[in-house]
C-alpha cells in the first residue's frame, strides 16, 4: 500500500514513512493511493468481535505489508488495554431511533485518545526499525493536545510539542496537556486562535530545510494514521445495528473534519453508511460549505463547545481532492487560492459528490444548551456541549430518514465542560477520578506569540536538548 499527497507533487511512499511524516513535503496531505475494500461477509464477520481485533483488521488494509497482522494486534491491545469500558467505544441508545457512540472511555476522556494510543504504538514500531528519534508538533482546539501528550510522554523517542490558543480551552483540557511533568513534553500557550496555531504547524512542515533538522512529524489529523484509527468505531457502530444488511447514518460534532472523514473513509471501503452530519457550532465554515458551495472562512468566535472553534478545517483537503476526482494540481490550486484569498467556490460537479454523503448542519449557542437538556430529560444523560452539537443536528436532519438508525459521536465526556452542562442542565457531571487526579499537579507552560519563526526557534531548541 502505497500514499500519494492531495497535491500531486511529491512522490508515493509507504505506510510507516506516511506515519512518520504526517504532511506531506509539497503541503499536501496524504491519501492511500487505492481504496482498500471490505466485502460484505468481511463487514458481517465483525460482529462480537474485540474493538482491538476489528482495528488491527482495518487497519492490516491501509498497512499492507508494511506491519505484519500480529504486531498490529499486539499495538491494538495495548492501545485499548487501560480504556474503562471493555468495549472501548460502547453504543448507548438515547431515544428511538437514536444511538450515542461513546468515545471518551480512554485515558483523557475524549475521541482523541482513540487514535493517538494507536498512533504512539505505530511511532513505537518505525522509530524502532529505524534507529531515529522524532520530534511531534501539534496544534490543538482542546483535545488532541491531552491525549498527545498522554500516549507519547512515555515514547522515549519521541519529544512533543503542543500548541494551544491561550484562554480558549477549558481548564481541565489545558491541564492534561500542562501536568505530565515529562522531560520530553512541552506545552505552548499561544496568544491567537487554534486556526493560528495550526497554521504555524503547517508552516513548520513547509519551511525550507527544518523537517529534516529536526524531523518532524505530526499527530494532528493531517497524519493519515489519525484517519484510519478513526475509521474503526464507525465500522463496530455500524455492525452494532445490523451493517452491512442495514445502512446507518451519523451525526458528527465537526471542528477540522478528521473525524467525519473518517466515516467517509469507512463508506469508501464498503461500510454502508447512508449519511454522514457534519455538525458544526457557530463556527460553521464547513455546515456552510456543504450547504452552499462556498468554502470561506470567517472570524472565529469563542464558544461553549470551543474543540469545534475553527475556521480553516484541514481535513477539508482530503474530501476536496475526492471531489474532484484525486486531481492534484486542482487541488493544489484550491488550497493555495483559500489560503491566499480566505474563500473559493466548489466546483459544481465536486459540490454534487460531496452531496451524496455528507449534509451540514449548525447548532447555535442556545440549541447546543437546550439539546444537553432534552438529552437529559429524555434519557437521563448529561453530554457534553460537542456531543450536544451532534444531537442537535441529528433532529434537524434525522426525521426524514426514520427508517435508518442515526448515531451521534459522543467525543468528549461531559466532565471536562462541567459548567457548560450544568448550567445549561441544572446537574453537575460526575468528577472521574483522572480529572481529579489531575488538580494536585504543577502546570508547566511556555508563551509564545503566534509567530513562526518565534515557534521554529522553540521546536529548534527543544529538539537539540
Amino acid at each position: 500500500m502505497r500514499y500519494i499527497s492531495t497535491r500531486g507533487q511529491s512522490p508515493p511512499i509507504g505506510f510507516l514513512d506516511a506515519v512518520l511524516a504526517g504532511l506531506a513535503p509539497d503541503g499536501g496531505l496524504y491519501a492511500p493511493e487505492i481504496w482498500p475494500l471490505l466485502t460484505p461477509d468481511e463487514i458481517a464477520d465483525f460482529a462480537g468481535r474485540p474493538y482491538a481485533e476489528v482495528c488491527a483488521h482495518v487497519l492490516a488494509r491501509f498497512a499492507g505489508d508494511a506491519v505484519a497482522f500480529v504486531d498490529l494486534l499486539e499495538m491494538a491491545n495495548e492501545a485499548y488495554a487501560g480504556f474503562t469500558h471493555e468495549a472501548v467505544a460502547p453504543l448507548r441508545q438515547l431515544t428511538p431511533g437514536l444511538w450515542m457512540l461513546e468515545l471518551f472511555h480512554g485515558p483523557t476522556l475524549a475521541f482523541k485518545d482513540i487514535a493517538m494510543q494507536l498512533l504512539a504504538r505505530l511511532y513505537e514500531h518505525a522509530l524502532a526499525a529505524k534507529s531515529q528519534t522524532l520530534t511531534v508538533v501539534c496544534a490543538t482546539s482542546g483535545d488532541t493536545g491531552g491525549a498527545a501528550v498522554e500516549a507519547l510522554s512515555s515514547v522515549k523517542t519521541v519529544r512533543t510539542v503542543v500548541l494551544f490558543p491561550e484562554g480558549k480551552i477549558s481548564d481541565v483540557q489545558r491541564r492534561f496537556m500542562t501536568t505530565s511533568g515529562r522531560k520530553n513534553v512541552r506545552c505552548l500557550a499561544i496568544d491567537g486562535t487554534f486556526d493560528d496555531c495550526q497554521a504555524i504547524v503547517k508552516a513548520l512542515f513547509q519551511a525550507q530545510g527544518f523537517p529534516q533538522a529536526v524531523n518532524l512529524s505530526g499527530v494532528n489529523s493531517i497524519n493519515w494514521a489519525r484517519i484510519a484509527a478513526q475509521a474503526v468505531y464507525y465500522f463496530t457502530a455500524a455492525v452494532a445495528l445490523g451493517a452491512p444488511e442495514r445502512p446507518v447514518a451519523f451525526s458528527v460534532p465537526t471542528g477540522n473534519f478528521g473525524d467525519a472523514f473518517a466515516g467517509y473513509v469507512a463508506r469508501k471501503m464498503g461500510l454502508p453508511i447512508e449519511r454522514i452530519i457534519v455538525a458544526t457550532n457557530t463556527n460553521d465554515i464547513l455546515a456552510r460549505a456543504i450547504q452552499t458551495g462556498r468554502y470561506a472562512r470567517g472570524p472565529v468566535a469563542a464558544t461553549q463547545s470551543p474543540a469545534m472553534d475553527i475556521q480553516v478545517a484541514s481535513n477539508f483537503e482530503r474530501l476536496y481532492f475526492e471531489a474532484v476526482e484525486r486531481t492534484g494540481a486542482e487541488t493544489s490550486r484550491a488550497m493555495r487560492a483559500f489560503a491566499d484569498q480566505g474563500a473559493i467556490d466548489i466546483p459544481p460537479k465536486a459540490l454534487a459528490a460531496m452531496r451524496e454523503v455528507f449534509v451540514g448542519a449548525r447548532a447555535s449557542e442556545a440549541e447546543t444548551a437546550r439539546a444537553i437538556v432534552s438529552t437529559y430529560q429524555a434519557s437521563g444523560e448529561l453530554i457534553d456541549p460537542h456531543t450536544a452539537v451532534a444531537v442537535h443536528a441529528a433532529g434537524l436532519v434525522g426525521p426524514k430518514r426514520r427508517t435508518t438508525p442515526m448515531v451521534a459521536l459522543a467525543t468528549a465526556h461531559p466532565a471536562k465542560f462541567p459548567e457548560a452542562v450544568e448550567r445549561a442542565a441544572g446537574a453537575a457531571p460526575v468528577t472521574p477520578r483522572a480529572v481529579k487526579a489531575l488538580a494536585r499537579r504543577a502546570e508547566q507552560v511556555d508563551r509564545l506569540p503566534a509567530e513562526v519563526e518565534a515557534v521554529k526557534a522553540y521546536v529548534r531548541a527543544f529538539a537539540e536538548v
